[in-house]
């Protein structure tokens, strides 16, 4: 069985969609490091060494977008990108999850 086809990317110039891949890496890694997520100390050593070059690759993003001129961010555009791309899920890693039920 297939699984559910997704709805298209909405329309990005490529800095836009340059943008949405670094900040998901960002979001990624520091999921990998979120200490109330179940992990292990080197797991969280490996993302947070490798987030400071996806944080560089992120503040180049920007940098390329203000220096173009695109000075304004379309949030509900970019905000559907990331819910095609499972935003909602990735950064549900970085958040502290509710309290477990007894």
């Amino acid at each position: 069985m297939l699984p559910p086809e997704l709805p298209p990317l909405p329309a990005l110039t490529r800095a836009e969609g340059e943008l949405i891949d670094r900040y998901l890496d960002v979001v990624d890694l520091l999921g990998r490091i979120n200490p109330a997520q179940h992990s292990d100390t080197y797991r969280g050593l490996r993302a947070a060494q490798a987030l400071v070059r996806a944080a560089a690759e992120l503040r180049d993003a920007l940098t390329l977008m203000h220096q173009r001129g695109e000075a304004e961010l379309h949030a509900a555009t970019l905000a559907r990108a990331l819910r095609v791309l499972d935003g909602e899920r990735r950064t549900a890693r970085v958040t502290v999850p509710p309290p477990a039920v007894d």
